[in-house]
């Protein structure tokens, strides 16, 4: 069973990502991409030795969005839209664990 209430990018939460509400276009990509700016920002401020652990979660977070990528009731364009989102966010986190 899917925890509905977790946040899995920033303050979104898993119901938003496989719900129907609120829509995928223009709704939850504008929410993505304004998490993500907060999130990016958030992360200039994160000292290097959390990193690893702050990927680490928003890996687990990606594993629980897509534990289920087969079922059809699921929201899949607001599936995508996540992913997308959360490569982003990820590469972000490692360039910096690298730098």
């Amino acid at each position: 069973m899917l925890e509905l209430d977790r946040k899995v990018f920033g303050n979104i939460t898993t119901k938003e990502i496989i719900g129907a509400n609120p829509p995928a276009l223009p709704d939850t990509r504008e929410n993505l991409e304004k998490d993500l700016g907060a999130l990016l920002a958030e992360l200039e401020l994160v000292p290097k030795i959390n990193l690893e652990k702050l990927l680490e979660e928003q890996k687990n977070s990606e594993n629980h969005i897509n534990s289920r990528p087969g079922a059809m009731a699921l929201a899949q364009d607001k599936i995508q839209l996540f992913n997308e989102y959360n490569e982003k966010y990820i590469q972000s986190i490692t360039k910096k664990l690298q730098s």
